[in-house]
């Protein structure tokens, strides 16, 4: 079966885990929540370059694993854009694994959540300001992948509705 692939990316506190549930609940499938958190909540230090690579690593691992029991449609709360964008503007250096990997790596549509959520702290947050400037640097990653996006606005509901729309009009869901 051909299972079809949608990464949801965007700056922080856009909503993208919520919207990952939401749409694999409506499609009756499964998502990949973003690793990051999870790691970066059980660290007893600052994470570090090689964090983020064994971050990555894991989280493409989680996605191999999920494709086998998805139906249809798998979804993926971030990828390794985020893993590229972070290490620069972090560390100011890409490790080869990531910009190799980036490459590679295939969505069939990449959701990228607007910035037009209020901003939620929480321990792993870090970037309140700076919400619009890494939102273009997603899309600009995204147009030197050529990749098929979408961007995503609203609240609630209608940023619901409005990637099931996008997700229509990119040709591969017909519901």
């Amino acid at each position: 079966m051909n299972i079809y692939k949608v990464a949801i990316l965007g700056a922080e506190s856009t909503g993208k885990t919520t919207l990952a549930k939401k749409l694999a609940d409506h499609y009756e499938s499964i998502y990949i929540p973003e690793f990051a958190r999870e790691y970066i909540e059980n660290l007893n230090r600052p994470y570090s370059l090689n964090d983020i690579v064994a971050i990555a690593k894991q989280h493409q691992q989680n996605e191999k694993d999920a494709m086998r029991i998805a139906n249809k449609i798998l979804f993926t709360d971030t990828e390794l854009i985020i893993a590229k964008v972070w290490c620069e503007e972090k560390f100011k250096i890409v490790p080869d694994y990531i910009s190799e990997h980036l490459k590679a790596q295939q969505y069939d549509l990449y959701i990228l959540t607007a910035n037009d959520i209020p901003w939620q702290n929480d321990p792993v947050r870090e970037n309140p300001d700076k919400r619009d400037y890494l939102f273009s640097l997603y899309e600009k990653e995204l147009k030197n992948l050529k990749a098929n996006y979408k961007i995503i606005d609203g609240t609630g509901e209608t940023r619901f509705l409005n990637a099931i729309k996008a997700m229509v009009a990119s040709g591969f869901i017909f519901f």
